[in-house]
């Protein structure tokens, strides 16, 4: 049979990034250093119409870094390159066999677009540890003491970036928290100096059990499972769990302390801190950190929210009904999320030059805004005819602001809908989170007479052209490779 392989180095004894066969379009193949090797073998058998490639240099990033620090995209936080392929190695101190990644990425609205990807190890084929996309806060725990992050970007548009923030340096037990996970970490130094080891420990769910390394011992779990108790405190939502561990399951007295750590993740304005403290005997510690909600806001088909739109951009035209929803990744029926404030702009990154309001303050200001459900539910419905700006790209983005309160408080700002003013909120205190969705990209009579323009392209060339664009060209330090494969057997 016929196949085209690709080598990442100067030899077919490179490693095999991967293989192409049958009829697969559009492959694409990124290098970790200056060379990349290329090898098309055919049988002789059937003879048909071969493959054809481009390549092209892409922009140096990445490195190999130690310890403790931080390190971010090209030209963050100014926009970063299109076709960006960046690779970082981390490794953790001595003594220290796990690593603590902590990135804010401010990325384009399209997860198969630009990207970041974690794996758990030194090389891009080490266990996969998550992706991250769009804006997001994202936290990740390594099982060695390296991990291995890549950032991708497509040659369509470009967003602000990511920073990331990593450590190999933790103190005896520390817990971070988001609204997808509770993180706790504790060192088996740390446990064999008090009498114990990570598999006598347990939380409020003695099912759910701990990672256990050489050096740490790690419970990561949902918050809403393991045995986590929910309250609301003064309008705040907060979360609570206990980590307990026994010398002997055999004899009848002791004399040596019940080891206990009371964790709790409380949900703040537009973050989640976390507080951790020790019981044990008379002595107190306490740990903090931060995380934000994690929201999402994605367009649907029809008003029956049954089918999302995975179309990017999304191509629509003027007066079409536009239907989106906004929720919180993990639901959690205890909560109501609320729409204050939609504006719509034709920048992604300008919110304030041209704003048009499509509500205020939780008050329709667009005749054509009409939400199915706000305030009442853990999720939020709405809908609006599409527009255009004058004087403008046809592309329209969308920034919403929700307030997230506890169901049980009906005097929340979430229950009080519409306010004309803006007043001193005398009810519970409420959480608040920002997103961005587009863009919304409106198709004219050019678009629709002559199928065989791309819009991605087609907005490359006008940036390029009409406003004058161009680049310095430098030599960078490896390859992007794209396929284009015609019937290979």
């Amino acid at each position: 049979y016929d196949y085209v392989y690709v080598y990442d180095g100067s030899s077919t004894g490179s490693r095999l990034l991967g293989k192409t066969c049958n009829n697969t379009k559009n492959n694409t193949f990124y290098s970790t250093g200056y060379y990349l090797t290329v090898r098309f073998r055919s049988d002789g058998s059937v003879r048909d119409t071969g493959f054809r490639a481009s390549y092209r240099v892409v922009w140096s990033c990445g490195g190999n870094l130690f310890g403790s620090g931080t390190f971010s995209s090209p030209n963050y936080p100014s926009y970063y390159h299109d076709n960006a392929y960046c690779m970082w190695q981390l490794r953790a101190k001595l003594h220290a066999d796990l690593l603590f990644l902590k990135s804010r990425s401010m990325l384009e609205n399209c997860c198969s677009c630009d990207y970041i990807e974690i794996y758990d190890g030194p090389y891009v084929y080490s266990p996969f540890l998550g992706k991250v996309c769009n804006n997001s806060l994202s936290t990740f725990f390594s099982t060695s003491n390296y991990m291995t992050v890549v950032f991708r970007t497509d040659g369509s548009m470009v967003g602000r970036g990511f920073n990331a923030e990593f450590t190999s340096s933790l103190t005896p037990s520390s817990v971070d928290c988001s609204s997808d996970n509770m993180n706790i970490v504790i060192e088996k130094s740390y446990l064999n100096s008090l009498g114990y080891d990570g598999h006598s420990l347990y939380l409020n769910d003695p099912h759910c059990r701990p990672q256990i390394s050489y050096y740490n011992v790690v419970f990561s779990f949902p918050l809403n499972t393991c045995g986590n108790t929910r309250e609301f405190e003064n309008g705040k939502i907060v979360y609570t769990n206990s980590l307990r561990a026994y010398n002997s399951n055999y004899g009848e007295i002791t004399r040596q302390s019940n080891f206990k750590l009371n964790v709790n993740c409380r949900m703040e304005e537009d973050s989640v801190s976390q507080i951790l403290y020790e019981v044990r005997e008379l002595e107190n510690t306490t740990i903090t950190g931060t995380g934000r909600y994690n929201t999402s806001m994605v367009f649907y088909q029809s008003s029956s929210f049954y089918y999302q739109v995975t179309q990017f951009p999304y191509e629509i035209t003027l007066n079409q009904n536009l239907y989106i929803e906004i929720d919180m990744r993990r639901g959690d029926s205890s909560l109501v999320l609320f729409i204050d404030t939609c504006i719509a702009s034709p920048s992604a990154f300008d919110f304030q030059s041209r704003p048009y309001y499509l509500v205020r303050n939780g008050c329709p200001i667009d005749n054509t805004y009409y939400a199915y459900t706000t305030g009442t539910s853990p999720f939020a419905r709405f809908t609006f005819k599409a527009f255009q700006f004058l004087r403008a790209t046809e592309d329209v983005y969308l920034q919403c602001k929700v307030l997230i309160c506890p169901a049980s408080d009906y005097n929340s700002r979430c229950r009080r809908g519409c306010t004309k003013r803006v007043a001193r909120d005398v009810g519970s205190e409420h959480e608040s989170e920002t997103l961005v969705v587009g863009p919304i990209h409106l198709l004219g009579n050019w678009l629709t007479k002559n199928h065989s323009i791309h819009v991605a392209e087609f907005w490359q060339k006008n940036q390029k052209i009409n406003h004058g664009y161009h680049r310095k060209l430098q030599w960078p330090n490896f390859f992007f490779l794209r396929f284009w494969v015609c019937w290979l057997q």
